[in-house]
């Protein structure tokens, strides 16, 4: 089920009052049928894998509970035993459904270099929705519960429901035991009727709502027509595409997350922020402390901390940091386009940090003011630069395409595009790639209220009027409903983080 389907306006409306009437005891219930329906939409039998992982988990971490209050070696032994079973387990399942075959058509590429008979693939499974963000939050449930940091939950249902808590179930944020599955073991003690809460809940399932059809979709048929094609294209074009899928992606991703946030805030649960004006970051070390914070931070606390994160000399430092950085492209998607992804942010990390000091002595001699606009501006245009050029190899199907497209963008210059009207000959018509833009520029100084005075969208109309938040909830809804992206031209657009 997609949050911009006809199937959640109705579903969402029912959850709600079907949550809010019951006895305060039976809530938890009601989310956990809830949150399967949701999940079943798409795939049922895909609901028997997710409920799999959440018994493992659930077992893995009750035993690892025990050993923790017990004393001896056996002890010992049997907790790292049976966190190495659920790690195992879960990411087992991750690979056979998301990396077998990826592996096996690279196994194949080797062995046919050899003249060695290739393996017959025959498993070719349909990847289940959402497989890698529950996957995760079960997995730091349990490495939670081993550091300590949480004790192990008994009620099964409860656990269940912070593993498939519908809000965020497919596209995140990965949530952390601490903070999501607390409020659910206490759902009986939310009071249900707040009306500030509502209201900016509503509010932010708006914006997200705006981001997602208005902005994301918009954005969507320009890109796809220019990367379907893209050598029938010039650097103007080609560039207005990588510009424009930059945009997309945020906006999708974020108005996934978004929705999320503002859905499970009208319930009285409170979910992380998954990004923080990424595009306006001075650099690739803190764009990804703002872009995908709910997969940065469990990559840093489960896999770089553990590593030896920073701590072990500077070769080993940028060793963890690519390691990480691979593994996040590989988290992304089993395809070398999304590896190279990875390694070109790793790169640009590992550079950073290495050509620091002699940033700063030039910066020193030559008596540049850092606090400067101009130089501020640079170094966000600079960041977005490389963030784009990383997003060709995202967005791209094969290596191949991606760096043929960079090539042409080098190489097929024409900039007297630029004042030709060639942007309305690119997928979109003159009124709508108009709408696209005004669009935009609403998303950047909303984006900009946030980055510089730390004002949320949904906090823009504190200490007003509720007729003044009545509008802007009145003037989003129009929007989404007048200029979204639907009818003649236009396909309902899946959210990209699907299928990862």
């Amino acid at each position: 089920m997609q949050f911009n389907s006809i199937h959640f306006l109705i579903f969402f409306p029912v959850v709600l009052l079907v949550y809010f009437i019951i006895p305060k005891k039976l809530r938890y219930i009601w989310l956990l049928i809830a949150s399967y329906y949701f999940y079943m939409s798409w795939n049922p039998s895909y609901a028997i894998l997710m409920a799999f992982s959440t018994v493992v988990t659930y077992l893995c971490s009750i035993i690892i509970q025990q050993a923790v209050t017990e004393e001896g070696k056996s002890w010992q032994i049997l907790k790292k035993a049976t966190l190495g079973i659920a790690l195992g387990v879960n990411l087992a399942i991750l690979f056979m459904f998301k990396y077998l075959d990826f592996a096996i058509d690279n196994i194949n590429t080797v062995l046919d270099t050899f003249g060695i008979s290739i393996i017959e693939n025959k498993f070719d499974l349909l990847l289940p929705v959402g497989i890698s963000f529950y996957t995760f939050q079960a997995l730091g449930y349990v490495i939670d519960v081993y550091r300590q940091d949480v004790k192990a939950e008994y009620n099964l249902f409860k656990y269940a429901l912070f593993v498939s808590f519908f809000p965020q179930l497919v596209a995140g944020p990965i949530e952390r035991s601490g903070k999501l599955l607390s409020q659910i073991k206490n759902t009986d003690k939310i009071k249900l009727w707040n009306y500030e809460r509502i209201v900016k809940g509503f509010m932010i399932m708006m914006w997200g709502f705006f981001l997602k059809v208005v902005i994301a979709d918009r954005a969507a048929t320009v890109v796809n027509t220019v990367f379907n094609q893209y050598y029938a294209y010039e650097s103007f074009e080609l560039l207005t595409a990588i510009v424009l899928f930059a945009v997309q992606i945020y906006c999708d991703f974020a108005s996934y997350s978004t929705i999320a946030v503002g859905a499970a805030q009208i319930m009285g649960f409170e979910l992380m922020d998954n990004f923080d004006t990424p595009y306006f970051a001075m650099s690739i070390k803190e764009f990804w402390r703002r872009w995908h914070i709910s997969l940065s931070t469990w990559f840093k606390d489960y896999l770089y901390i553990p590593l030896g994160g920073n701590r072990k000399g500077k070769t080993r430092k940028y060793i963890n940091t690519m390691i990480v950085f691979l593994v996040s492209g590989l988290w992304h998607g089993a395809n070398w386009t999304y590896v190279i992804w990875g390694a070109l942010h790793g790169a640009y990390q590992i550079i950073g940090d290495v050509t620091k000091p002699v940033k700063s002595k030039l910066e020193k001699k030559l008596n540049v003011k850092t606090d400067a606009l101009s130089y501020k501006a640079v170094k966000v245009l600079t960041t977005f630069a490389l963030t784009c050029l990383a997003w060709v190899f995202f967005r791209a199907d094969t290596v191949y395409i991606a760096v043929d497209y960079i090539a042409r963008l080098f190489t097929q210059l024409n900039p007297w595009a630029i004042t030709s009207g060639a942007i309305y000959s690119i997928g979109l018509e003159r009124q709508e790639m108009n709408i696209l833009i005004i669009s935009l520029v609403i998303m950047i100084l909303v984006d900009l209220l946030k980055y510089t005075k730390n004002i949320r969208f949904e906090n823009i109309a504190d200490n007003q009027n509720f007729w003044v938040r009545g509008l802007i909830i009145m003037v989003l809804i129009i929007a989404v409903l007048i200029f979204g992206a639907y009818g003649y031209n236009f396909d309902a657009q899946e959210f990209i983080y699907f299928q990862f």
